[in-house]
């Protein structure tokens, strides 16, 4: 078995709301170091790598709360519809 489908396994046994928002967290925390590391280098480059954290980890949060919140909304429009 490899890695992705042990990841996607372990994914799938996870709560809805959680699920989503570690795949939130995950995705936009990337996005999120990725510009910062590109603001940080053209700014000044030595502290580059602060700057990828500084973006990182709110906009991971901020993924992370939105992809509990659509996982919520998700997991509720499943019950309503049984």
């Amino acid at each position: 078995m490899s890695t992705v489908e042990n990841l996607r396994e372990q994914l799938r046994e996870l709560p809805l709301p959680v699920r989503y928002g570690v795949v939130g967290g995950v995705t936009l925390g990337v996005i999120g170091a990725i510009v910062g590391l590109v603001i940080g280098l053209r700014t000044y480059a030595p502290t580059s790598w602060a700057a990828a954290i500084e973006l990182g980890l709110p906009s991971a949060f901020v993924g992370a709360v939105l992809g509990a919140v659509v996982g919520l909304v998700h997991g509720a429009i499943r019950l309503l519809r049984r």
